[in-house]
């Protein structure tokens, strides 16, 4: 379903090896399915980043998609903290409650220990809207995550994160 297609958008932009299976109690609704997907990727994000040594930390994108623009922008700082500010006018897309796409971003930020931003700067089709923080958030992560040689240790004046 959708949710599919954006985590499908997540891999392929942030150029992430992702294979995601889940159960769950889908006869309710998705939250707990989402909910849980989004704890689990950002378990998986706080491993990749591992002790942050040589990575820029810090990663953005404003990416259009059609009539939308989001910008998200964020910091493996291990200070957890989400601003959503999406907009969004529909309450689904499809089969998919958009209510989930801030559950989600709640969910992959505090658990991977991020401070994250997403916010639309313009829209009107909800899909692509939250296509757009999707791609936007894949980018931005895929940013943070690159390793630079310049960096020694961890990018951090304190010299710890």
């Amino acid at each position: 379903g959708f949710f599919d297609h954006m985590l499908g958008s997540f891999a392929k932009h942030g150029f992430f090896d992702l294979d995601v299976s889940a159960k769950g109690d889908l006869y309710v609704d998705a939250h707990h399915t989402v909910e849980d997907t989004g704890i689990v990727l950002g378990q998986a994000i706080k491993e990749a980043a591992g002790d942050k040594k040589g990575i820029k930390r810090f990663g953005e994108c404003m990416l259009p998609m059609d009539e939308a623009l989001v910008l998200c922008a964020l910091d493996l700082s291990g200070r957890p903290y989400l601003k959503y500010s999406l907009g969004l006018t529909v309450p689904k897309v499809g089969d998919f409650d958009t209510e989930m796409v801030h559950e989600f971003f709640y969910a992959v930020s505090y658990s991977a220990g991020m401070n994250l931003h997403i916010k639309m700067l313009d829209g009107v089709n909800n899909h692509h809207i939250i296509e757009a923080a999707f791609k936007a958030f894949a980018k931005a992560l895929d940013r943070a995550l690159e390793y630079d040689e310049r960096i020694a240790g961890v990018l951090s004046t304190k010299g710890s994160l």
